[in-house]
């Protein structure tokens, strides 16, 4: 079941507040728990908070703190992103967001509302969030001010903007349309769209566009003389009081606003008596303009009349006030409660309810983001920590990259080396690394040494190892980190920041040696792209794997990604599709194709395949159209090392794309190795995988 959905607009004042609460009144009704999430909000003053937080709060009683709601206010986003530091956002709104996943049944997501500076990049950053959250979206736009082709061609746009990012748009809606326009607008866009998205349209409610009184005091700064319970009154039809009496009370709408100077006794005294009057329309408020209040005499007769009608005091000439209240954007707040309820009943009146909310529970996400994987792989390791060792303990990648998994609590280490040279190290370098948390372990000074020396012996006798020889060998940090993990002293091991893949993984095939079931060591990268996660196997092991090992390989790399939740769609690549193709190396993918079909006929599963086919979906369509896997596929199995390890790179450096890995796979127990090339970055994730490897043994 579906989660969550995300409401983005295409410009400031749209109306989300209406969609909001009409979904959130719909939701409600079908899952017992709701929530409500803001990723960015804007600035408050001390003292307030966010006005739609707690707004959708308030009104539906909703089990939620303030804090928890929002991830970022737009002054912290806007100083991030002058820093460079896109990513931290994300990552921080995916957390905050999955926290509040963990509660609820349904999570109820609004997006910005393009107010201030950084407006101009508002919309991307919403679909780059609905995107990396993996959640589908409803877009939303305002009619107001638009041709039909420059509206219809908005929305398009739109539309088009979150396709192209892979996020899925369940439904459309225009609103604040003119009622006549109403079947016009849909129709449009229903010519454009596909037929599975739901077009709405919601005519313009005037209600919903005026100000309540309360607004209209907070704007002006005014003070309220009479009524104070009754200012969330809305104002309907503006009415200035300049002429006589008898000609003012003809132009009285229902729910009118009247504006007046304070010194008008008789305007204000005729507006309140037309308001007790069964022939006169009544009236929402009175405001007094040019800080002029009445006299005592007056005031004495106000106090009889006024009980349900607010009178405001303001600064300002008539002609002024009333240019102002033009200017004012109403909201919709906690209080108004009958704003709250007509943007429900319009909401249900005018959008395709039941349809919408059963495509929300029933929808499924394709795929995860490269941010929501990390997201995952961080929370995994976390709820199992696990002793990692990392025998390069000088290297400055390695040091700066535990500094952030202790800082995180993800794992706990230790690190190989002479304990002052690393303190050493650590002070040259400014790493302020706490080493208390973490252990730091001289081979040679170990307690452990003469055992682990024996254990190799014990265990290397047979090809000719004497115990002096282990001794040498136990020196050797691969070898101690690796025995470390052996003996159950660390859950595993990443090492190769400044070793050969060789050296960091013959001790681990000598005595650590394969799982019973696998004959094979291989490994995968897992390959975090822009919109998607891959993974990628062997580039990094076997030179030239035979069609059972190529087989092996598939089993092993499916194994890892549903391991790390990724359900597994492989391709067996080669350089034809399907039949087509001759030759020995493709007719050893379509023997390694058929053992794996063979062996596990529940895995999706195709070859042999060429790349385009198998990540494109029209080429998918065109050269393999009824495969499962064609156009699909996330488990990439390479036919040899040189095509594997080539690709890996190339795609990493061409795309920018993150790769995690070589992740060893078949071992007992997990040793993983780094590239001598790997940033700090790489060093982190790997460590992480490693752990959450160690938590299946």
């Amino acid at each position: 079941m579906n989660k969550a959905i995300y409401i983005a607009t295409t410009e400031p004042d749209s109306g989300k507040s209406i969609i909001s609460l009409g979904l959130m009144q719909s939701l409600l009704g079908k899952a017992a728990k709701v929530g409500y999430f803001r990723p960015i909000i804007d600035d408050f003053k001390p003292g307030e908070i966010d006005n739609h937080i707690n707004t959708v709060s308030t009104y539906f009683n909703l089990d939620i703190n303030f804090e928890d709601a929002y991830a970022f206010k737009r002054s912290e986003v806007i100083k991030k992103t002058n820093e460079n530091k896109d990513g931290e956002i994300i990552s921080r709104i995916i957390e905050k967001y999955k926290a509040l996943e963990e509660r609820f049944d349904f999570v109820l997501i609004e997006g910005t509302g393009f107010t201030g500076e950084g407006t101009i990049k508002e919309f991307d950053i919403n679909v780059l969030i609905a995107k990396n959250l993996g959640v589908p979206a409803i877009i939303l736009a305002s009619g107001i001010g638009k041709t039909l082709d420059e509206f219809v061609g908005r929305l398009q746009m739109a539309f088009d903007s979150f396709k192209d990012k892979a996020v899925e748009v369940l439904a459309v809606i225009a609103n604040k349309v003119e009622p006549k326009n109403q079947e016009l607008v849909i129709t449009e866009l229903e010519k454009y769209l596909p037929s599975e998205v739901l077009v709405n349209a919601i005519p313009l409610n005037p209600v919903l566009a005026n100000p309540s009184i309360k607004e209209i005091v907070d704007t002006l700064s005014a003070k309220v003389l009479f009524g104070e319970p009754f200012i969330n009154n809305q104002a309907g039809n503006y009415s200035v009081g300049a002429m006589q009496l008898h000609n003012y009370l003809l132009h009285l709408k229902e729910n009118a606003l009247v504006i007046t100077p304070g010194d008008r006794a008789d305007i204000i005294l005729g507006a309140l008596q037309a308001n007790i009057s069964d022939n006169y329309p009544a009236i929402s408020g009175i405001v007094l303009t040019a800080g002029l209040v009445p006299e005592a005499s007056i005031i004495k007769l106000i106090e009889g009349l006024s009980e349900v009608v607010p009178i405001i005091s303001v600064e300002g000439g008539t002609f002024s006030v009333t240019n102002s209240l033009g200017r004012i954007k109403s909201q919709i707040y906690a209080e108004n409660t009958e704003k709250i309820i007509t943007s429900i009943k319009d909401f249900e009146k005018y959008v395709k309810v039941d349809a919408l909310v059963e495509r929300l529970i029933t929808f499924k996400t394709n795929g995860i983001t490269p941010r929501m994987f990390q997201y995952n792989l961080l929370k995994k390791a976390k709820s199992n920590k696990k002793h990692i060792v990392l025998p390069e303990g000088l290297d400055e990648r390695i040091l700066r990259a535990t500094k952030r998994l202790i800082d995180l609590d993800a794992v706990n280490i230790t690190l190989l080396g002479d304990k002052k040279e690393i303190e050493e190290r650590i002070a040259a370098l400014d790493i302020t690394l706490d080493l208390n948390k973490i252990n730091i372990v001289n081979p040679s000074e170990s307690r452990h040494f003469e055992t682990y020396a024996k254990t190799l012996f014990e265990l290397r006798k047979h090809k000719n190892v004497n115990l002096a020889m282990a001794k040498d060998l136990m020196i050797d940090v691969s070898y101690f980190g690796t025995m470390m993990v052996y003996k159950g002293d660390a859950d595993g091991m990443v090492s190769g920041a400044q070793h050969t893949t060789q050296h960091t993984i013959l001790p681990a095939l000598q005595f650590i040696k394969t799982k019973p079931e696998a004959s094979i060591v291989s490994s995968v990268f897992f390959m975090l792209l822009e919109d998607r996660v891959s993974v990628y196997g062997d580039c990094a092991i076997n030179p030239n794997p035979t069609a059972e090992q190529l087989a092996e390989i598939a089993i092993s790399s499916a194994a890892t990604s549903r391991a790390f939740g990724i359900e597994p769609k492989i391709a067996m690549l080669s350089y034809s599709s399907g039949t087509s193709g001759v030759g020995a190396d493709v007719e050893s993918v379509r023997n390694a194709t058929r053992i794996v079909r063979e062996k596990r006929p529940d895995l999706k599963v195709e070859g042999p395949i060429q790349y385009d086919a198998a990540v494109d979906i029209a080429v998918g369509q065109t050269k393999m159209p009824n495969s499962e896997v064609a156009g699909q596929a996330n488990v990439f199995v390479f036919p040899d090392l040189n095509t594997g390890n080539n690709t890996y790179k190339a795609v990493q450096r061409e795309t920018k794309a993150l790769a995690i890995g070589p992740i060893i796979q078949g071992l007992n127990k997990p040793v993983n190795d780094l590239s001598r090339g790997c940033t700090t970055d790489d060093i982190f994730n790997t460590v992480i995988v490693t752990a959450i490897q160690a938590q299946d043994i």
